[in-house]
């Protein structure tokens, strides 16, 4: 199970579940990619050529895709007559009856043999290597973010002034969404009593809906003297709410299991 460290609680969510899951996932990706392309280099290294022919174009039996790889004849140079069948599939196809390829195999293992062109040899590479690039990057970018956001609120939180400000309303950012999560953001206003004038703030956006835990109170921001634009609205609250509502949850759910377990 992931942490994530909030306003100095530890809360599980899972959003930073999902952040770390794209990070881990990402590497996985790119070690089946570099162990892929290993491997590959390694075949085209020990690999002679040959001229073969497409003889079939068969669809796999268990698969509901119309994708179809190609047979291919060809002849060893001492003459053995070997057929395979290529780990590509594609739709529309990639080959034609009768179409001449080339072809790469292992002399000393003939039947390890593979279409000698780039998607066939290199596509998984490539493939697991852009998934995983992105997902890499994707979670190291929000691991990141997430940390400077932290030391941003932590450093506010010790040095800036804080101003007790109240709840205008809640947005939910509708057009993203993560592990059936949407993100919320509060706004909330600050009046100046020597001036009147007022000021509004806004969150950084939270991952369970706030509204509950916003009635009735007050919601701290603390604002850096030496520059006002720098600020952080303290929602702390709201996930150290939304943790005990949880574990009361999971503790309830778990005592009813027991129970009906007694009685069963």
């Amino acid at each position: 199970m992931l942490w994530a460290l909030y306003d100095r609680r530890v809360v599980v969510t899972r959003v930073s579940f999902a952040k770390y899951m794209a990070v881990l996932m990402g590497g996985i990706s790119l070690s089946v990619a570099i162990s892929s392309a290993r491997d590959t280099r390694a075949f085209v290294a020990e690999a002679v050529h040959a001229d073969g022919t497409v003889i079939a174009l068969v669809r796999h039996a268990r698969s509901e895709s119309n994708a179809v790889a190609p047979i291919v004849r060809f002849a060893t140079a001492d003459g053995e007559a070997i057929e395979f069948r290529s780990d590509t599939a594609s739709d529309p196809p990639s080959y034609t009856r009768g179409e001449r390829v080339g072809v790469l195999y292992r002399p000393l293992a003939p039947h390890d043999a593979r279409v000698d062109d780039f998607l066939t040899l290199w596509a998984s590479s490539v493939l697991f290597g852009a998934i995983g690039a992105i997902f890499f990057c994707t979670g190291v970018a929000w691991v990141v973010w997430s940390i400077v956001l932290a030391r941003k609120a932590a450093d506010l939180k010790r040095r800036g002034k804080r101003l007790a400000t109240t709840v205008l309303r809640v947005e939910m950012n509708a057009n993203v969404k993560v592990q059936g999560l949407h993100p919320y953001r509060v706004f909330t206003q600050w009046r100046d009593p020597a001036s009147s004038a007022a000021r509004t703030f806004e969150s950084d956006y939270v991952w369970v809906d706030p509204t509950p835990y916003l009635e009735g109170r007050t919601v701290t921001v603390f604002v850096d003297p030496r520059d006002p634009s720098r600020y952080y609205v303290d929602l702390g609250f709201v996930q150290s709410g939304a943790a005990r509502k949880s574990a009361r949850a999971s503790t309830g759910s778990s005592a009813r299991r027991q129970a009906a377990q007694r009685v069963s």
